[in-house]
């Protein structure tokens, strides 16, 4: 059990959206629940009248027969949620655009301000579905974006679900033959892109690798550009597909636009898994499942509302971007934000969420991390008056990262560190404003999420490591895979190891105590030195709040028929992994974990390779340490850190 952190007020817990829900359900279903565990139980006992109170709470547009919620199909595959209702994802995001409030607000590094009313917003969604209509876009055709996180990112995403076509998309720091290992898969008939970004103040061309993906994919037929930080296409060597965005929305203005319906069956989205140890899965979600769940997570669990504004740090390449997108549904205003956060310095953002006047920020553990180490103070540069809210994930965040957020940055301050996966687009664990805050620990499970801790025998406990699983499933979870005729690859990645329960892959503690959820690493990642199961996370709380030690990759090496841990450590500057610093490092660890922990070889590295989103990549090192190939380094943001570890590996001749 952590340390408490934070408790909301009792006006606050009052007022919050979540205590507002209990009110209606304890009303329309008779209950006479009190508290968020209680609410919990019962959203995992009858999920059917759980799911049908989310639609009407918030009065989500469509056609739904009376009764249809309990005549669900509920299988981990192959579900049917609310048959014979239809709902149009597009139509329910733009119920709130209008008016000449912010809609969106647009902020390129420190270099690019843009705003847009709700009106506009919702008009420019409308032009762009008329266009990809007239150009021979049908339902279930595939839309890709190649593309930062900009307005037109979040209107086309949009304006493909107005229309039923299905939306993918990757960021533009993504190389050409990563991107086409990702949407190739899916044959995109349009693609949407841009001319250039901002990283670090510089500019990037977009149009070599844009150019290089359309080439690659026969299916695109029409590439619709963006014009943002280069020079465009107009005057270049383009064939008749190019086009920009302003002309392909020219002459579609108008207000008369018809939101088709869809059943549960539709597709939103395809989702790619990280593709660091093969193509990417691309994961089918549906526009209804990730309606009802991301309206739960934001507006029940995140406590979000007309009045807040949220930025978030991420790019179209993760969940996170489909996760904020889905705000404006809720009248939240956007503040989109593309490129380094930390340029010039680590104020920036900072200085963003002061001007912005933002009351919900998100970010990754990663950079919580990233400013701890620097010994960075964000109260001490920006005036977060405004800030009441901030939403963590991307990887497990240490207990000193959960003090540095009260102690560094606000000290009155919900803190919604969350936890599931693209391949829910969503959250198994997550925080809400009913219960207190402890260090390390995410709050519980997710309403209608009946998540467990399994030891390998799938027996469940409390208090120790194991498996993170489902036990029902929810309307977020894939479809199918694209291109698993049969559902193989499906079932091998959720089901082989428990039947019938849905495996996520992480390696997780469960408190007797709190109900808390610690995250300790992905279980493939998992160490076993001596048969003992160990997560990485462990290692790295510990290590990395060393002054000496920036970051740190622990793997497991085969050796002598038994694993040994090996630890590669990225020293701060000033400071190298001398006999002295190893020698603290098995101290401490054999000190506050145990002799599992400590590794049997430890080496100094100058980078930690990482994807695109920034998490570590444990399973490209363990390949290399191991013999085997590393199969996809386009999907690393770093692939040159690998020759490092190849390098080491040589040298391991007889050790």
């Amino acid at each position: 059990m952590g340390t408490l952190l934070w408790e909301a007020s009792r006006g606050k817990k009052c007022r919050c959206v979540m205590r507002k829900f209990i009110n209606y359900v304890n009303a329309r279903e008779g209950q006479a629940i009190k508290s968020y565990d209680q609410l919990h139980a019962w959203s995992v006992a009858e999920p059917l009248f759980f799911w049908n109170d989310v639609w009407d709470y918030f009065g989500i547009i469509g056609e739904k027969p009376v009764n249809c919620a309990f005549k669900s199909r509920l299988y981990f595959k192959n579900s049917v949620w609310f048959p014979g209702a239809k709902i149009n994802y597009a139509e329910n995001m733009l119920k709130h655009m209008y008016g000449e409030d912010e809609g969106i607000v647009f902020r390129g590094e420190n270099l690019v301000r843009r705003s847009m009313s709700r009106d506009e917003v919702r008009h420019e969604v409308v032009k762009m579905a008329k266009s990809l209509k007239a150009a021979g876009v049908e339902k279930g055709m595939v839309v890709a974006g190649y593309l930062p996180n900009l307005p037109e990112t979040v209107i086309a995403m949009l304006a493909s679900a107005a229309i039923g076509a299905i939306w993918c998309s990757c960021a533009t720091d993504i190389g050409a033959g990563a991107a086409i290992d990702r949407i190739g898969q899916t044959s995109p008939v349009v693609m949407v892109t841009t001319d250039g970004y901002y990283y670090k103040g510089k500019t990037f061309d977009v149009l070599p690798n844009a150019r290089a993906i359309a080439d690659g994919i026969p299916s695109i037929k029409k590439v619709i550009v963006v014009h943002y930080a280069g020079n465009g296409i107009e005057g270049g060597d383009f064939d008749q597909r190019w086009i920009t965005w302003e002309k392909m929305v020219e002459g579609f203005e108008g207000e008369v636009f018809r939101f088709e319906r869809f059943p549960y069956e539709q597709p939103l989205v395809i989702m790619f898994s990280s593709g660091t140890t093969g193509k990417p899965k691309c994961m089918v979600q549906s526009a209804m499942g990730l309606l009802l769940n991301q309206l739960k997570e934001l507006g029940l669990h995140s406590d979000m509302a007309i009045n807040d504004s949220l930025l978030y740090i991420t790019t179209c390449s993760w969940m996170m971007w489909n996760w904020q997108a889905a705000a404006i549904g809720l009248a939240v205003r956007l503040v989109l934000f593309d490129g380094n956060p930390s340029w010039p310095d680590h104020s920036t953002i900072w200085k963003i969420i002061e001007e912005e006047k933002v009351t919900i920020f998100g970010l990754s553990a990663n950079y919580i991390h990233g400013l701890s180490r620097d010994g960075f103070v964000p109260k001490d540069v920006a005036d977060l008056s405004h800030l009441r809210e901030i939403s963590q994930t991307g990887s497990a965040l240490s207990e000193q990262g959960f003090h540095y957020i009260y102690n560094q940055i606000k000290q009155d301050l919900f803190f919604n560190s969350i936890a599931g996966g693209t391949d829910i687009n969503g959250c198994f664990a997550i925080a809400n404003p009913l219960k207190p805050v402890y260090s390390g620990e995410l709050q519980g499970p997710g309403l209608g999420m009946d998540v467990d801790c399994f030891d390998e025998n799938g027996n469940s406990i409390r208090d120790k490591e194991g498996e993170l699983v489902c036990k029902i499933p929810a309307p977020s979870m894939p479809l199918y895979f694209w291109n698993d005729e049969g559902g193989k690859r499906y079932h091998n990645a959720y089901f082989a190891v428990f039947p019938g329960i849905w495996m996520h892959g992480d390696y997780v503690t469960i408190s007797s105590q709190t109900g808390g959820v610690t995250f300790n690493g992905r279980s493939d990642s998992v160490l076993k030195p001596s048969g003992v199961r160990i997560g990485t996370a462990e290692i790295y709380n510990i290590v990395e709040a060393m002054e000496e030690v920036r970051e740190c990759l622990a793997i497991g090496q085969d050796h002598d028929g038994d694993q040994r841990v090996l630890l590669f450590v990225q020293c701060k500057e000033g400071y190298s992994l001398d006999d002295a610093l190893v020698k603290k490092i098995k101290t401490t660890l054999r000190t506050k974990a145990s002799p599992r922990h400590v590794p049997a070889l430890l080496y100094q590295v100058s980078d930690i390779p990482r994807t695109h989103n920034g998490k570590k990549v444990e399973s490209a090192v363990t390949n290399i340490m191991n013999g085997r190939d590393v199969t996809n380094r386009d999907a690393l943001g770093n692939p040159d850190s690998l020759e490092e570890y190849l390098g080491i590996l040589a040298s391991q001749q007889g050790k």
